[in-house]
């Protein structure tokens, strides 16, 4: 049996989507190693656009890495990073 959800634990929880882990700005944001990793590059470039900078970023691996699924991950959030910048 579920225990009774307080009001304010009740509209968090209404709110909550898959892609915090990327959006989030305050608050916790529940994410797996792979995916905190996705998302320090898309927090890098934030910072840098508000000091004002245009960087790029190139991210690389090799083949058999243990990181195999980073690169997918990266693609997968593809979208999410593009609305972010």
């Amino acid at each position: 049996m579920n225990a009774p959800l307080n009001d304010a634990v009740r509209k968090a929880l209404e709110n909550v989507t898959l892609d915090d882990k990327y959006t989030l700005e305050r608050g916790r944001a529940f994410m797996s190693g792979v995916q905190a990793l996705v998302r320090l590059p898309m927090l890098q470039r934030l910072r840098d656009a508000q000091q004002g900078l245009n960087t790029a970023g190139f991210i690389s691996g090799y083949r058999g890495s243990p990181l195999g699924s980073y690169d997918q991950s990266l693609w997968a959030a593809k979208n999410i990073w593009k609305h972010s910048t």
